[in-house]
Order: structure tokens, then sequence, then C-alpha cells
């Protein structure tokens, strides 16, 4: 039996890193708001200071992206970002870039490098020339498959670690490195400002090459086709043979997802791993695969995982949502007898089936709201909407929790 292998979660936000460490990670990754690949995630200088604090507080590892592919007049900035996490002792710094490897090297000498999956180690010998260039982890491209995975965890430095994705969205193009953004709407997915437009919908048109300038629509369905769409990845089945190769940390793709998705997914895979290191012969995929079904997600594939000529990954519909359930809110107070204060995030009736996502177990509480009371007045209500940002309603629970716990709505 190898070692259990860290839970990386991503943290989009100050609330979404409390989330995540809630609910089993071991560590989570965040970055700023100009330099790392995910510029629309709402982590300011200040509330980067405040999440750090929090997770070491807790026991836990957080690392920082500086993964862009950085133009010259970025460097400065990049200087100014390596000294202050140097200062606040951050447990690692994600990189791509080899200039943005050499800053780090020379002002914050304290950090562990891990090279980005921006940077596509495809190989042993390209993980090797990392090493030698001072970083302690590699985060896998997500193009291999397991045969290519064990042949890196083979011959690469004992000591290097590895790190590989196991959940989350997939690019159309290559981890990542795509220019279609840039081309059509002046955003760079190689500086974290990506419009996504592989999730767009478009109109497809054949061109009769013996009459040029006559085009038919390929028709598709009412909403166009996402033809260059991307299944989700989901390695939840493989859990066993990912352990097994002894890869140091499994990496949850999501800094811009809602906190109930971290809830659902993070808690999902903290439990499966802690379920098969203890009982490895009894793993049974299936009640964490029903729990990642519960989110609001495009379908989900293995990608190349378990076949390089895997070509069902394409998601021709676009977004598959699980309608059944949804985003109830979050506990953000306690009171007495079991009474909360709910942060709603939908609409709420008296009446409703509620499931609370339990930190470590894959079992939820169920139960259906019998009351609910107005925040300010505390008059019992039968309904209640999201109309404001914030909007918080009182309710009672069946089981004690506490603050960040997450509810979801069967509908």
């Amino acid at each position: 039996m190898k070692t259990k292998p860290e839970i990386l979660a991503p943290a989009g936000s100050f609330e979404k890193a409390k989330t995540g460490i809630l609910y089993g990670a071991d560590a989570v990754y965040c970055g700023t708001s100009s330099l790392s690949l995910r510029t629309r995630t709402n982590m300011g200088d200040d509330e980067l200071v405040k999440t750090i604090n929090y997770v070491h507080s807790k026991g836990k590892k957080i690392y920082v992206a500086l993964n862009i592919f950085a133009w010259d007049e970025k460097y400065d900035e990049i200087i100014n970002l390596a000294q202050i996490l140097n200062e606040l002792k951050v447990d690692g710094i994600i990189v791509a870039d080899g200039g943005v490897v050499d800053i780090i090297k020379e002002y914050a000498k304290d950090i562990d490098i891990h090279i980005s999956t921006q940077a596509n180690v495809v190989s042993w010998h390209n993980a090797k020339f990392w090493y030698k260039n001072g970083a302690k982890r590699i985060i896998l491209a997500r193009e291999l498959n397991k045969d290519q995975i064990k042949e890196i965890m083979k011959n690469k430095p004992e000591d290097l670690e590895i790190e590989a994705f196991v959940h989350g969205a997939i690019c159309f193009g290559y981890s990542g490195r795509c220019f279609l953004s840039d081309f059509l709407t002046g955003r760079s997915a190689n500086l974290g400002d990506c419009a996504q437009c592989c999730r767009w919908e478009y109109n497809i048109y054949l061109e009769d090459k013996n009459n040029e300038g006559s085009l038919m629509k390929l028709e598709d369905d009412e909403n166009g086709t996402y033809i260059m769409s991307s299944k989700d990845l989901c390695l939840i089945k493989e859990i066993p043979e990912i352990v097994e190769m002894g890869i140091d940390s499994l990496k949850i793709e999501g800094r811009l997802k809602t906190e109930y998705y971290l809830a659902t997914v993070v808690n999902a895979y903290r439990s499966a791993i802690d379920d098969y290191m203890t009982n490895p012969n009894e793993y049974d995929f299936n009640k964490y695969l029903n729990e990642l079904n519960k989110t609001k997600t495009r379908g989900l594939t293995t990608f190349y995982f378990n076949d390089r000529n895997n070509k069902d990954f394409q998601e021709y519909q676009g977004r598959q949502y699980n309608e059944n359930y949804e985003y109830a809110g979050k506990v953000v107070d306690i009171l007495e007898d079991n009474k909360v204060v709910l942060e709603i995030k939908n609409k709420l009736n008296v009446g409703d089936k509620i499931e609370i996502i339990v930190p470590n177990q894959i079992e939820t509480v169920n139960f259906e709201i019998e009351k609910l009371w107005d925040i300010e007045t505390d008059e019992e209500i039968e309904t209640i909407n999201p109309g404001r940002a914030e909007q918080k309603v009182k309710i009672k629970l069946p089981i004690e929790v506490e603050k960040g716990y997450i509810l979801r709505r069967v509908k």
C-alpha cells in the first residue's frame, strides 16, 4: 500500500479556501488577480494574505499560482510578488515560464517551485530537466495516459514530487495553451484571461467547393453545436490505480466554481481515498460518482488516462446540468437548538427536501424543511428568495453543524 496522496483543492477566494479545507483538502491552490491563469478570481493582495494565514492556521498547505507566460513588462510585478510570497512562507509557487522560475530562485529562495501543467511535462526527461533547475514538484500535463505516468514515476528523481489532475474542466486545446480566446476576444489564455471560447455555441456551415460562397448550415439542435467543448475529467473510478502509482498530489480543477461544487467534489474524493486506504478490497466508486453527478457539470470523461485513442471527451450538447439538485445555501452562523443562519443561494420553501453535505463522509443527512424564520423579525415564513446579495434565513437542522456546511436542495 502506498502513502496516502494529498488532496489539492482550488481556492478562487478566501471563502472557497475555507470550504476546501472544511471538506477535507490537505492543501489548496490559489492565484493573484493578474499573474495566474485565472485572473477573474477574486483574490487581491489583502485576501491572498488572509487566505495564506488561514490555511496555515489549520495546519494545511497553500500553493500560489504565478504561472502566466510573462511578457517583459510583467517582471517588476513578478519580483515584488515573489518577495511577498517568500515573506509569507507559502508552501509552493506554481510556475510555467522559465524566466519566472529564475525570478523565484532569486527572490523567493525559501519557497518550493512547482512546475505548472502549462509547462506540458509529458516525460521523465522533461521532469528531470525541471528538477535540475530547482523544481520540487511537477504538475503533469493532462494529456498523458496511465502507462506514460507510470513511466515517469519509475524514472523520475526519487525526491521529485508528482501532482496530477483527477477532476474538473479540461481544454479542447493542449492543457490550456490555446490562442483561440486571444484571437476572438483579445483575452489571452496564456495570460490568465481565457474567455472559454471552446464552450460557446457555434453555427457550423458547409460550403460547396464548386459553388464558392454558397453555405449550408449544419444543423444540430436549437442551441447550435458545442463542437469544441470538452467533457469534464473524472478519475474517481481510477483512484485505486492512481494511489498505487504513488502520485503525491491529486488536483481538483475549479477556482471559478462555487463553494457547493467544491464541497461536493472535495468531499467525494476525500471519502474515496480514505475508504480505499482503509479497505482497498471493497472500493466501490459508484457511491462517490453518484455524489459527483449532483454537481453542475458537463458530461464526465476519463480523457486519455485509460486510452490515448479515446475520443469520448467532446461534449456536443454543451452544459449538462443535473437539474434535480441545486445549491441551497451555506451555514454562516450557529444559534441554539440546532438552529442556524443560512446564506441562501436559491429559492427555499417550507416542504423542500434538503441534503446536508457532511465533511469526511459520503452519506448526506436528508430532511424536509418544516419551518423558516425571517432573519430580522424572527417571524415564520413560507418561502424566501435570494433577492439580494448574502440573503439569509433562519432554519432548524436535524444535526449539529459548523459554520461553512453546505446544503443542497433536491428539486
